[in-house]
């Protein structure tokens, strides 16, 4: 699927022409410059490599740099590849949020907020232990977590763990708004990540 990378703005609202409150999200959207094109002759597929926004020159080497060289741009911090592009693009060239229309439906891809070591209550939704008389400090915990027979832990037994910092895909987000000057791209409901994460915005076939 063809698409952009961006970068999760926000948060806000906006009423239809129903007046009805829609929650969304605004991204800023490229614009992502083309550092690769693949090519069925020489990679075996069609793909065209994006690039966006600016790292710094210590943060790269000298391996990136020549790869972005090529491109005429420097070093960017997140670079995919997206297939699908009808149009025709070269090395260099720029690509921006006119990539998409509004009422159009989208794919929104990022890693969502890490909550550190988390219990199984907050992780899993357990419903904790009884609150009756007799239950000490047990409102919490897990319970059992094994059978006597096997005498050991089954593996994937939901227990306390890292939580978060996981890569989430949402689907079938409508575009709201495209502020092509700007950049800016509205879709309907919440994109996984803090303020500020990069996101993988892709375009849903027709």
């Amino acid at each position: 699927m063809s698409g952009l990378i961006g970068r999760k703005i926000g948060m806000t609202s906006l009423f239809d022409e129903n007046g009805k409150n829609i929650p969304c999200t605004v991204i800023e959207a490229g614009p992502c410059v083309v550092t690769q094109v693949r090519t069925e002759e020489v990679d075996g597929y069609n793909a065209l490599q994006l690039g966006f926004d600016d790292k710094k020159a210590k943060s790269s080497n000298k391996a990136l740099d020549g790869h972005f060289k090529k491109a005429g741009t420097t070093a960017k911090k997140k670079v995919v590849e997206f297939q699908g592009f009808e149009e025709e693009y070269s090395l260099g060239d720029a690509i921006t949020v006119s990539h998409f229309a509004e009422g159009e439906f989208v794919d929104v891809s990022g890693v969502s907020k890490g909550k550190g070591f988390q219990g199984v209550v907050k992780r899993h939704k357990f419903a904790g232990g009884r609150r009756s008389h007799g239950q000490k400090h047990s409102e919490r915990e897990p319970g059992s977590i094994g059978a006597t027979g096997i005498a050991r832990v089954l593996k994937g037994t939901r227990m306390g763990g890292r939580m978060g910092s996981d890569t989430i895909t949402v689907k079938g987000l409508k575009v709201l708004q495209v502020n092509a000057e700007e950049n800016i791209l509205v879709v309907s409901g919440a994109v996984p990540g803090r303020k500020g994460t990069l996101v993988e915005v892709f375009s849903t076939p027709a």
